[in-house]
């Protein structure tokens, strides 16, 4: 009897293990939207060209890990864009820690199933010739009278 309930235990903590691997995968899609549409993106990790979409919008499909991935975006008569998907945390690495201790978290890390990155990106090209929209500041404060 203390055989089988072991047995069943065991069973139960390799059951959980690895839950990050079963619930969310080890690739992921990743949609690109650009604006204005039919841009060319590469998606690179790491230097190396993992993924392209010759046509936004429009999804790849990425072996997740835990490095980020940068969106290189371009179309004549627009400059270069550049988009950082960065590498999180899944939802179910949590649970998977707490439920099947360091053997699933270590299944999980080691096949990137505990990694994700953006769902959909949005990439704006900005028109040859034309000046990057500046970043918004705080309104200068007025001035101080002056001395008499």
């Amino acid at each position: 009897m203390h055989i089988r309930l072991a047995l069943a235990a065991t069973f139960a903590i390799f059951s959980l293990s690895a839950c990050s691997s079963i619930m969310e995968g080890t690739s992921q899609e990743i949609t690109v939207n650009t604006n204005p549409a039919g841009a060319n993106c590469a998606l690179e990790r790491e230097g190396t060209v993992i993924a392209r979409v010759s046509q936004t919008p429009a999804s790849a499909t990425v072996k997740k890990t835990k490095h980020d991935i940068t969106i290189r975006c371009s179309k004549d008569g627009f400059q270069e864009a550049t988009f950082l998907n960065k590498s999180g945390t899944a939802g179910a690495t949590v649970g998977n820690i707490l439920a099947g201790g360091g053997i699933g978290w270590a299944i999980d890390s080691a096949s990137g199933a505990d990694n994700k990155y953006d769902s959909t990106v949005n990439v704006t090209l900005v028109p040859v010739g034309t000046a990057a929209p500046a970043p918004t500041s705080a309104p200068a404060a007025p001035a101080a009278p002056a001395a008499k």
